[in-house]
């Protein structure tokens, strides 16, 4: 058993995997009270309705720390002295967190202001406060990409401000995707895994100056360092859409019986992720919602699952409805080996000619031309905060929260509180169930990574929860 902190918490993925790994929630910390209900659901009490949860919203900060979930910005945390006390009257081990850090800079320190930086730094000064032995910085891919005027990444420049935040880390760089663990889906992201100086030099933890990159364990070359989260999946043992959600589909389609058996055995439910048992009824698992959509929508979404079904890419609409003579003939040649009728998976026949076909694609006008349908028989890609750019495989429809939960591999009777989700002008201070799952670490990442820290933590046995501090740096 292990503790830890999870900051910008989201609806806790990381935390699933932390908690299945011997982890113990010591507090986490998110400022959107729909996604923080969600971790308050799950990881605390699933009892608690709409009232009691207005309660906890309006006890004090101290309270809520003591409650173990904090519902307000890092920043508040930070400005009241007896939060921090509370939450490091005895050792933390570890301190997990995803602060948004696209724009980070080592400039910074300079503009501790600038929005782009205020957040990174908060998370390494609650670091410097409390000093875990262990720190987890979780973000996109994009945060690797080069600066202007040759300044380094903000990847490698929050490296950096890791390793010199009081009181000193080690830092492991890795560019890892859930679908090495065991996610049905393909989700890039880049982790810092930072070790506490003193205790890496204690146990003989090293880590290497370039990033590790994750794949699939028969494909692994060279050793996996220290910090390194391990892949646990071969490529053939990586489930598919249909292993992940096809049970939740009448009729079910085809998929692999012994993949599908184990995808389903290892999501499970909350008891198997170290969580509360849940108390809901057992049966049809919670958000699992269809949305409604026009029958023009419906209609263009059968289009997009036909057009996968024969290699066509959905860029064919775009090319008749504002492609110019130029797209309308690449676009008929595209048509050139279809066979007809053109019918999509849920029997409505949709054109019985090209010229049908051609008329149905010239008033299917839309803006959304990044919309294309998924298949059965391949894994997902990255789950996104909003539901509309993935077309189901056979229903004309996008998919709900639950089966976008499948996908990152949230457990069945996981909830997602709040509203499903919110128009344009709200979403800059709410966060919906679909944003919550796309905002979300892959559990199976989560439990990874936790099942590394676990190993590192127990790899002294003279470092122990109770004495460990009469050996190294005092709190």
């Amino acid at each position: 058993m292990y503790t830890y902190v999870d900051l910008f918490a989201g609806c806790g993925g990381l935390s699933l995997g932390i908690e299945r790994s011997g982890g113990e929630l010591r507090t986490a910390v998110e400022k959107s009270d729909m996604a923080a209900r969600t971790f308050y659901f799950n990881f605390i009490d699933d009892s608690i309705d709409a009232g009691g949860w207005a309660t906890h919203l309006r006890s004090s900060l101290l309270d809520q720390v003591r409650g173990r979930v904090a519902v307000a910005p890092l920043r508040d945390v930070l400005d009241l002295p007896e939060a921090i006390s509370l939450i490091s009257a005895s050792p933390v081990d570890v301190v997990v967190g995803g602060p948004p850090c696209q724009g980070f800079s080592l400039a910074g320190r300079r503009n501790p202001e600038d929005v782009r930086n205020k957040l990174p730094w908060e998370f390494l000064e609650f670091v410097r406060r409390v000093k875990p032995l262990l720190v987890v910085i979780e973000n996109v891919v994009g945060m690797n990409h080069a600066m202007a005027h040759g300044e380094a990444p903000p990847f490698a420049q929050l490296r950096q401000a890791l390793i010199e935040t009081e009181p000193g880390y080690n830092v492991q760089a890795v560019a890892v995707n859930a679908v090495h663990y065991g996610a049905p889906q393909n989700r890039p992201r880049l982790m810092l895994i930072g070790i506490r100086s003193d205790f890496a030099n204690e146990i003989n933890i090293t880590t290497t100056n370039e990033i590790w990159r994750s794949t699939f364990v028969v494909e692994i070359r060279g050793e996996i360092p220290d910090l390194a989260p391990r892949p646990t999946v071969r490529k053939n043992e990586s489930p598919t859409i249909a292993d992940a959600i096809g049970d939740l589909q009448n009729p079910e389609p085809g998929s692999d019986a012994m993949r599908s058996a184990i995808f389903r055995k290892e999501v499970g439910l909350r008891s198997l992720w170290g969580l509360p048992a849940g108390t809901g009824s057992s049966g049809t698992p919670p958000n699992q919602e269809r949305r409604s959509h026009t029958a023009d929508t419906q209609q263009r979404f059968r289009v997009y699952q036909w057009l996968r079904a024969n290699d066509i890419s959905p860029r064919l609409i775009s090319d008749f409805t504002k492609g110019g003579i130029d797209g309308e003939r690449g676009a008929l040649l595209s048509l050139g080996s279809v066979e007809f009728p053109a019918v999509a998976p849920d029997g409505t026949v949709l054109a019985k000619s090209t010229a049908e076909l051609i008329k149905l694609l010239r008033s299917l006008k839309t803006r959304k031309h990044s919309q294309k349908a998924l298949s059965w028989e391949s894994s997902a890609p990255t789950v996104v905060t909003l539901p509309d750019d993935y077309v189901h495989p056979s229903e004309p429809r996008t998919f709900t929260v639950r089966e976008l939960a499948r996908f990152q591999g949230f457990p069945d009777d996981f909830e997602f509180q709040g509203r499903v989700t919110t128009g344009a002008h709200r979403r800059r201070f709410e966060v919906p169930q679909y944003s919550q799952v796309g905002n979300a670490v892959s559990p199976f990442l989560g439990l990874a990574v936790g099942t590394m820290l676990a190993r590192v933590l127990t790899m002294s046995a003279v470092i122990t929860q109770s004495g460990r501090e009469s050996r190294l740096l005092t709190v």
